[in-house]
């Protein structure tokens, strides 16, 4: 059994609030949960309106697939307008 977790820290341009910064986060978790069936939460910066990070993980029986998710899941969240990727780092266990 493998575990694939990816964090994303994320910049939020032109939030002013935090109840802006949590509609937009909800849908980019909907999103991703809805598309690739992972776990995702916010694990970071909650209290900073611009700033956010994401925790995706995936379990799987080989490193490969909970790669492949996790590589897609990064391709979303780059392709996403309303956020803009700072770092990111994938660790499996």
């Amino acid at each position: 059994m493998v575990i694939g977790v990816c964090t994303f820290d994320l910049y939020l341009a032109g939030i002013h609030s935090l109840k802006a910064k949590r509609g937009v986060l909800k849908r980019l978790k909907a999103r991703i949960i809805s598309k690739f069936n992972v776990s995702v939460a916010e694990v970071g910066a909650q209290d900073s309106w611009q700033r956010s990070r994401l925790a995706v993980a995936v379990v799987s029986n080989e490193q490969r697939f909970a790669n492949q998710v996790l590589s897609k899941v990064s391709e979303l969240v780059v392709s996403n307008g309303e956020v803009a990727l700072i770092d990111q780092e994938m660790t499996f266990f």
